[in-house]
């Protein structure tokens, strides 16, 4: 009989909360503005820090309050520049901007003290590895920002352009007329 009262009152409860918090989501929902939810779909979402904001949402909120320039956002590269500045209606000189090179990190076993500093400012976790070992890079998971050389004691970490395979391969955009 008890076992049976607890059942019917925590199922009670359970439900009781729910629907209050469907209800708190429904009428205390924070409104926010539909431009800085385009930007930030067009930005890469790898929330780097390159562009000196924590993440693509503060960098994508800075943009539209006009505190930040559309060149912002080096991983995004002329493209994005473009979309941005036509999103914005922003004129933006790309005579002098250039595409990055992909990069990944990669370490050097010779050097590497495994002092675990590099893993723990990657954006990505793409270092893997354990105090006092040799660390690793995944290639896949490494978005070349770089955080990674700037705090390596030993510079046993560096960036390397990222070798093209069949997985990765590009058919290159034609030249335009």
């Amino acid at each position: 009989m008890y076992v049976l009262s607890a059942i019917v009152i925590l199922t009670a409860l359970g439900l009781l909360l729910g629907l209050s918090l469907g209800i708190a989501a429904k009428y205390l929902k924070v409104e926010s503005d539909p431009l800085v939810e385009q930007i930030e779909a067009l930005m890469p979402g790898s929330q780097c820090g390159q562009c000196g904001f924590p993440g693509c949402r503060p960098a994508a909120e800075a943009l539209v309050s006009g505190s930040a320039a559309v060149t912002l956002c080096p991983p995004g590269g002329t493209a994005l520049i473009e979309q941005l500045a036509k999103l914005l209606g922003v004129e933006v000189d790309l005579s002098n901007a250039q595409d990055q090179e992909p990069m990944v990190a990669r370490v050097s076993e010779e050097t590497c003290t495994g002092c675990t500093r590099c893993f723990k400012v990657c954006p990505t976790d793409a270092i893997v590895g354990a105090p006092k070992q040799i660390h690793a890079v995944v290639a896949d998971a490494c978005i070349g920002c770089q955080k990674c050389v700037e705090v390596c004691p030993t510079e046993c970490l560096q960036m390397h352009p990222i070798e093209v395979t069949l997985r990765n391969w590009r058919w290159p955009k034609p030249m335009a007329a």
